[in-house]
Formats: C-alpha cells, sequence, structure tokens
C-alpha cells in the first residue's frame, strides 16, 4: 500500500495535482494510501459518491475540495472504465480540473481509453494484468 501510495503522489507532484480521488470504494484506498506517504502531504482527499445522498449537502463529490481545484483521479483496477468515467463527469460538474488519471491496476479490458477520452486528460496504469498474471487461463 505504501509503495502505490508513493507512485500516486509523485504523478500528482508531475502533473500538479493538489488533490486525489475518484469512484467511492475504488478510489478511497489509493487516495487514503496517496496522503499518507510524506510525497504526498500536501494532497487532500475526496471521493465521487455512487448516488447523491437524499439529505445534507446532497454533494457528489464528498471532501475538501473547492471548484477550480487541479486533482488527480485514482482507481483501484480499471476494467470497463465506467464507473471512472462516470465520476469524472460527477468531479467536472463540481468544477474540478481533471489533471490525469491513475489505476492501479488495468485488467487491459477497453477501460483504459474510454478514461482517458472521458478525461480529456492522460490516463496510466502503475501495473497491468498481464504483469501480475501473464499466464491466466483466459489468456490466449
Amino acid at each position: 500500500c505504501r509503495a502505490a501510495g508513493e507512485l500516486i503522489a509523485a504523478v500528482a507532484a508531475e502533473v500538479g495535482a493538489e488533490a486525489v480521488g475518484g469512484p467511492a470504494t475504488a478510489a478511497i484506498p489509493p487516495a487514503c494510501a496517496a496522503i499518507a506517504v510524506p510525497a504526498g502531504a500536501d494532497l487532500v482527499a475526496f471521493f465521487v459518491r455512487g448516488e447523491r445522498k437524499e439529505h445534507g449537502l446532497q454533494r457528489w463529490v464528498e471532501g475538501p475540495v473547492r471548484p477550480g481545484l487541479r486533482c488527480l483521479v485514482v482507481e483501484d483496477t480499471v476494467t470497463s472504465g465506467g464507473s471512472t468515467a462516470t465520476a469524472i463527469g460527477r468531479i467536472r460538474e463540481e468544477g474540478l480540473e481533471v489533471a490525469a488519471v491513475v489505476a492501479v491496476v488495468d485488467r487491459l479490458a477497453g477501460g483504459g481509453e474510454k478514461i482517458e477520452a472521458a478525461a480529456e486528460a492522460p490516463y496510466r496504469a502503475l501495473v497491468t494484468i498481464d504483469e501480475i498474471y501473464p499466464d491466466r487461463p483466459d489468456r490466449g
């Protein structure tokens, strides 16, 4: 977790991001890992709800963020990219700027391309399924 946090914090610094976050379930661990390492000390974390709350502020994006803030969208595992692309739309609706998107693992199922198109910003994965499991049975 620490190694992923260091890598994510380094990407955030590289792209000038002030915040890290993304879809609630998938982004909380990598975002927390990034803000927990020394290199991420100046970052803030946020998450994008899957559903808007019926009470309170009824926000899609939760965390100490404000319009104009430059952010790095993070995701634990990318398959189709749908949830991340939806979160990127919500992030933009809140006035945040998407600097880049990082996935911890890309399953190489086309999601990376979908995310990059939605983000209109660079996408990269820390590792791919081919690197983790090169001899998996579904590979021909």
